[in-house]
């Protein structure tokens, strides 16, 4: 017990608290802001392989299936060591977020194309009837109908990047899974067992994966049962 104690002591002084905490920030900005910039670049995708022409259809799946079925780590590293990023956006943290991005959007598209193929063709009938135009009918009838029958799956990406920003920490981007590492082998002090340590560490870095998570889970389940009462 006071093996463990120490432990936890050695680990949660509150510059470590700070640094994770730091860490976790910049997490989160990277999920959010590759969750919103791929939901874009996705949709564009996706609306290019349903409904463009062969040159764009041709486009969209050239980059999806390579994206799709290539490791997500493997573009982390290219876009980290073998892309120049300008300025003002060449700190590290902006290529984790390109290289998300790039690889989220393709994932994006096929959601966002499964739920386009969802709509009933009478949908788009209706609203040419009305006096509609394409862009419109997409903007106002068809995009707002995809989206609310992909929320589930678009949750689960969301929550697959969160997990995944960890892979940053094998470019030494300072996220929260590599500043936990960090703090776990910093500081070795003799009198502090170091196994249990690194399982406080790890604990509590699954906790914190765990509660986001799971904390996003239900609020979408929530909205979901709102929605079908």
């Amino acid at each position: 017990m006071n093996e463990f104690i120490n432990a936890f002591h050695s680990v949660f002084t509150q510059g470590n608290i700070l640094y994770m905490l730091r860490g976790l920030g910049v997490t989160l900005y990277v999920a959010l802001i590759s969750i919103i910039l791929s939901t874009i670049f996705g949709t564009i995708l996706a609306l290019f392989r349903t409904y463009g022409n062969k040159a764009l259809k041709a486009v969209s799946v050239t980059y999806i299936e390579i994206f799709r079925n290539t490791p997500n780590l493997l573009w982390v590293l290219a876009i980290r060591f073998m892309v120049r990023m300008p300025e003002p956006f060449d700190a590290p943290m902006y290529s984790g977020i390109l290289a998300f991005t790039l690889f989220t959007s393709a994932v994006m598209a096929e959601i966002v194309r499964g739920g386009l193929n969802s709509i009933p063709q009478g949908q788009f009938e209706a609203a040419y009837s009305q006096g509609f135009g394409f862009f419109q009918t997409m903007i106002h009838i068809i995009l707002p109908q995809c989206f609310k029958a992909i929320v589930p799956a678009l949750l689960s990406q969301v929550i697959t990047v969160i997990k995944d920003t960890s892979f940053l920490a094998q470019v030494a981007i300072e996220e929260f899974f590599n500043n936990s590492k960090w703090i776990m082998s910093a500081q070795i002090d003799s009198t502090v067992n170091q196994t249990v340590r690194v399982f406080i560490i790890f604990g509590f870095v699954a906790l914190v994966y765990f509660v986001i998570n799971f904390t996003l889970s239900c609020i979408v389940r929530s909205n979901r049962k709102k929605q079908t009462a």
